[in-house]
């Protein structure tokens, strides 16, 4: 029998151990982060916080230093001052393997799929946290997930579409059954179609209740179907916030239009 995620109770299990968790526990923690490129003061005392249960977007126009952010987050560039907290831990100084290991997965802008790799092999690249036995193969509920990923998984994944792409590396990133996933910008350049899809994938995850996502979107529509809580950023700094069920009445469209 289905689960109220929309996963069969088998693949629900093995896609993450129950933890006995409050829905209101602070998962992720960002503390007055700064960060700096030469002479520009690009992350100007950002703090927030991202529940487990939740979906945190992140909204803000290009060039506001959305990217940045999510780079420090996953130590791909470290903070120059601030703290990074997770599940009540300082992970500030880890690496990004480290942060991985952590239970934290990231999806960049762009994809970054190995194109030469089949869909079966990228989506294995995913189950590197896990001893060799764990890894052996893909697990189900991917493929429950993204059903067009068990068509294709002897495809290359340079040869699949971009909606395609994406969803691969949505996947890869669930394969690490994180407990915070990290999304940059999933809409961008894909079919509406696709877009759909993986807004009902997020909606899944998150009414399972065992993951903070923290999205960041410029498709503001997409934003405010998924959204529990909002932020809106401009020009390094956090300049409003609230529950996703207000962004309308707030004028949150108003603030990120382009």
């Amino acid at each position: 029998m289905d689960n109220a995620a929309g996963l069969s109770t088998e693949s629900g299990a093995a896609f993450s151990t129950r933890h006995e968790r409050n829905k209101d526990i602070d998962m992720l923690q960002v503390q007055q982060l700064h960060q700096y490129y030469g002479g520009s003061h690009i992350l100007r005392g950002l703090s927030f916080e991202a529940k487990v249960g939740e979906v945190t977007c992140l909204l803000g126009r290009n060039g506001v230093g959305k990217t940045t952010l999510l780079k420090c987050l996953m130590g791909l560039i470290p903070a120059k001052e601030g703290a990074v907290n997770w599940e009540g831990k300082p992970i500030t100084g880890f690496k990004p393997h480290q942060r991985v290991h952590a239970g934290i997965a990231y999806v960049p802008q762009g994809r970054e799929i190995f194109g030469r790799l089949t869909v079966e092999e990228n989506l294995l690249m995913g189950l590197s946290r896990f001893s060799a036995r764990e890894a052996k193969e893909v697990p189900q509920f991917i493929y429950e997930l993204f059903p067009v990923l068990q068509e294709m998984k002897h495809r290359r994944g340079g040869d699949l579409s971009g909606g395609q792409q994406q969803q691969l590396a949505i996947g890869r990133a669930l394969a690490s059954k994180p407990r915070l996933l990290i999304l940059d910008e999933p809409t961008e350049g894909i079919q509406p179609s696709v877009i759909k899809e993986i807004g009902a994938v997020i909606k899944k995850l998150a009414a399972r209740g065992d993951m903070a996502i923290l999205l960041v979107e410029q498709f503001y529509d997409f934003a405010a179907e998924l959204a529990d809580q909002y932020l809106v950023m401009s020009r390094g700094e956090i300049i409003q916030q609230g529950r996703g069920e207000n962004m309308a009445a707030e004028g949150v469209q108003r603030l990120v239009a382009i």
